[in-house]
């Protein structure tokens, strides 16, 4: 079942159990999918398309949500968290610290990498291994500390 379809399903039970919070990010999320389809000219989107698209829209809440604490704004906050954990839902299993570090500690080794010059052949080796089941900047801290 591809995310679209399960989102499509989503959307129709949280229709019927009238949760308009789960309504709503289903609603913003089937939008973004749509509006990329177009913009690429595609009917249908890959897999990994629509993991780009939906990691997109956890990483943009959870901006929000920094800047939102910053700013005192526990009602926003508090709307944000739930958003968050509905689109988590439709994430992929999140790795662990320790498979993380083997799947960086490995790429590391696969490019040769020595020191901090070789970060950016590092991450851009290892985001695609990991693509939506790790946060960037848990990837960039880690490499970081491994290569020095």
């Amino acid at each position: 079942m591809t995310l679209l379809e399960r989102l499509n399903q989503d959307m129709k039970q949280a229709m019927r159990d009238k949760d308009k919070q789960t309504l709503n990010v289903i609603r913003m999320v089937k939008a973004a999918i749509q509006n990329e389809s177009i913009k690429l000219g595609n009917d249908t989107l890959s897999e990994e398309e629509e993991l780009t698209i939906l990691s997109r829209e956890v990483k943009q809440r959870r901006d929000s949500l920094q800047e939102f604490k910053a700013a005192g704004r526990d009602d926003l906050v508090k709307k944000l968290e739930e958003e968050l954990e509905i689109l988590q839902v439709y994430m992929p299993k999140q790795l662990t610290m320790e498979e993380l570090e083997a799947i960086v500690q490995s790429t590391v080794q696969e490019v040769n990498a020595t020191s901090k010059k070789d970060m950016g052949k590092v991450m851009s080796a290892v985001m695609p291994k990991v693509k939506g089941k790790a946060d960037g900047s848990h990837i960039k801290e880690m490499v970081q500390r491994i290569l020095n």
